[in-house]
């Protein structure tokens, strides 16, 4: 039987503690899922803090995906600045050529299949092309990372003219700039069939790229609007002899088509042809065919056959 001591305020307890079967663990504690503050925590199935393994797990997914995106960026780079310029270009564009099939033209600018970005000089190449007496203006443009454009101005046929070569007579083409861009005989009917015949002019010895003296830079300029804007006007005309003068100019004679006249001419612009071309037709209906019309002086005069200047 428990000893009970009834001595006021000494009531002893321990023996009810170890019988009843309370303590200060049993039962309640804070990892039974309280904290101090009342609230419950997160535990995972083995009791572990679930909110923090995946903070953890996300923060590692982050950092290799960062890696990884690092790498792939420095790989890139590698390629675009270490690797693809030293690469063959994979496109080659030619524009505004003829005269040079495709082929010759690249051999000739010392293009091959094995050119590359990083070892094209393209002033290089455009001196070389300039060279070439059928090119008006060359451009070239290297674009990376692997394609290379060759612009080019080839030289329009403005006039043609003839010369005597070894005996024979061959063709000339010149350009508005009075540049001489092909001598022979291999010319297409179809170029120089609408073009007005040059004469007059001295080539000795004709060469590719002979460059008329600066006397003539204007009437050819003049010519050759006239070629594009009044092509019908230039069909009149069978052959345009230059003449110099005794100032240092030139005196142009026009022999026409169907016309056995000859007319002078100090200048050659669309406006004066036209009028020249009119007054011509009205002279050789009234008055018959007058052997010359000169347009030199600012009234016009004429000569009738058998007359002299």
């Amino acid at each position: 039987m428990a000893d009970f001591n009834l001595v006021p305020g000494s009531f002893k307890t321990e023996g009810f503690k170890e019988h009843v079967g309370f303590s200060e663990s049993a039962g309640f504690s804070e990892s039974d899922g309280f904290s101090e503050s009342g609230e419950p925590k997160r535990m995972g199935f083995f009791g572990f803090n679930t909110s923090k393994n995946k903070f953890s797990r996300s923060t590692r997914i982050f950092k290799w995906f960062l890696l990884i995106a690092f790498l792939a960026l420095v790989a890139e780079l590698i390629w675009f600045l270490g690797v693809t310029p030293f690469r063959p270009f994979n496109r080659i564009e030619v524009s505004g050529f003829s005269y040079y099939d495709r082929d010759s033209l690249l051999a000739y600018a010392g293009l091959s299949p094995r050119s590359s970005f990083i070892f094209t000089n393209a002033k290089e190449i455009e001196s070389l092309l300039a060279d070439l007496p059928q090119m008006e203006s060359v451009r070239v443009f290297k674009r990376y990372p692997g394609r290379l454009e060759i612009h080019i101005q080839s030289r329009q046929a403005t006039a043609l003219a003839f010369t005597d070569i070894n005996g024979i007579t061959t063709p000339l083409l010149l350009d508005r700039h009075g540049v001489v861009f092909y001598i022979g005989t291999a010319i297409s009917e179809d170029v120089f069939v609408d073009l007005p015949v040059i004469s007059g002019l001295n080539f000795e010895p004709p060469y590719l790229g002979t460059r008329l003296p600066a006397r003539y830079f204007s009437l050819f300029e003049d010519l050759e609007a006239i070629r594009l804007n009044a092509p019908e006007l230039l069909s009149a005309v069978s052959e345009i002899r230059f003449d110099r003068n005794s100032s240092e100019g030139v005196d142009i004679i026009l022999y026409l088509q169907h016309q056995r006249n000859r007319i002078l001419l100090s200048g050659l612009n669309e406006e004066l042809l036209r009028y020249t071309l009119l007054i011509a037709d009205v002279l050789t209906a009234t008055e018959g065919t007058p052997e010359i019309i000169d347009f030199r002086a600012v009234i016009a005069s004429y000569f009738p056959r058998g007359g002299s200047l």
